[in-house]
């Protein structure tokens, strides 16, 4: 399946139903009146975010959404069918940005099962029985129904995502998803093997969490170097960052700085979240040259650093470990007090 994780579409919903001018006749029965229904209600606009969809693809193939009409009213005062609202299911994620220069934010869809009325639908105009009055006993007027909206939408996907994998191009982040989850990410030995941002499960410990691994980046991404840095919104709700360093860089410092200052030229409170900090490929080097480069990677990050080697599984345990501790309870899950009593219920939101 392609990945795609942004998507233009025009949306209508639909407008209201005329009302009907109707007289009655009927034999014997002398002044049957205006007796025209009212019209029906067009269909709303409905965003549901839904689960098992990770990307908008079909959204390239199919760009224009609208609702049908409501039905005109008739005789006999019978109001008009209203139109059937139109559901467009989208992956959680996923946000509706407005079609201007500044793409204002109009909705975030973050849990599965919520749902949005984006567009209303016209109400139905009124029928010509709505009209009689004293004076007025047989109306010729009627309502030709409320008109619909429109608009053009940006749909923006940000994946939802515990952990979230950065690092320089071949910073062995594929080749860790791997270990860790059953995703089946590229790997090969060019820079820039991940293209699209990759999801996997972790289950370490009795619990599980969702990782999610980015194209690698690199100096100058902000400005659109490589990849750019248009995935970093893929970990902008990451409860906590995992830094992969290639501990074969020349400079294992200056590889820590180059990501640190690209999360910081995006923005988005990336630099304030928690970071765990792995030494990745020391499956290469000797215990003295390990500890000296965990050293020199401890000054640059001015926190603690793990030696891991994705490919042979060391360190892999502990690195999951201060994840965990990171992220917290397992979603959904009950903890339990001292006296072993069901206490609140966590929740990230």
């Amino acid at each position: 399946m392609h990945f795609l994780d942004q998507a233009k579409i025009f949306v209508r919903s639909g407008a209201g139903g005329p009302g009907a001018v109707s007289f009655r006749r009927e034999k014997f029965i002398e002044y049957g009146g205006p007796d025209g229904g009212d019209g029906g209600k067009g269909g709303d606009i409905v965003f549901e975010a839904v689960a098992g969809l990770n990307t908008l693809i079909d959204f390239r193939y199919t760009q224009h959404f609208r609702a049908p009409r409501g039905k005109g009213g008739s005789g006999s005062n019978k109001t008009g069918a209203g139109g059937n609202d139109l559901v467009i299911k989208v992956p959680v994620g996923t946000q509706i940005l407005a079609d201007d220069e500044d793409r204002t934010l109009l909705a975030d869809l973050t849990r599965v099962g919520e749902r949005i009325v984006f567009l209303r639908g016209g109400d139905g105009g009124r029928g010509n029985a709505s009209y009689k009055t004293s004076t007025n006993r047989a109306p010729r007027q009627h309502g030709t129904g409320w008109p619909s909206e429109e608009a053009w939408v940006w749909l923006r996907l940000k994946l939802l995502a515990d952990a979230g994998l950065v690092g320089l191009p071949n910073a062995g982040k594929s080749t860790f998803i791997n270990q860790v989850t059953n995703a089946q990410a590229k790997v090969g030995e060019y820079a820039f093997t991940t293209t699209r941002p990759q999801l996997g499960v972790v289950r370490h410990k009795g619990s599980e969490f969702v990782i999610a691994d980015i194209p690698g980046l690199i100096e100058g991404a902000a400005e659109g170097a490589g990849i750019g840095d248009r995935f970093l919104g893929h970990i902008e709700r990451c409860r906590v960052l995992l830094h992969l360093v290639d501990a074969n860089d020349e400079s294992v410092a200056e590889s820590y700085r180059i990501v640190r200052d690209e999360l910081a030229n995006y923005g988005e409170g990336l630099t304030d979240k928690p970071v765990v900090v792995a030494l990745n490929k020391i499956d290469t080097l000797d215990d003295e040259l390990i500890a000296a480069l965990s050293a020199e990677l401890e000054e640059a990050s001015g926190g603690e650093v793990i030696p891991i080697s994705g490919v042979s599984g060391t360190g892999v345990d502990w690195v999951l470990d201060k994840l965990l501790e990171i992220i917290g309870p397992e979603p959904g899950k009950v903890a339990e007090d001292d006296e072993g009593e069901d206490a609140i219920e966590w929740s990230p939101v």
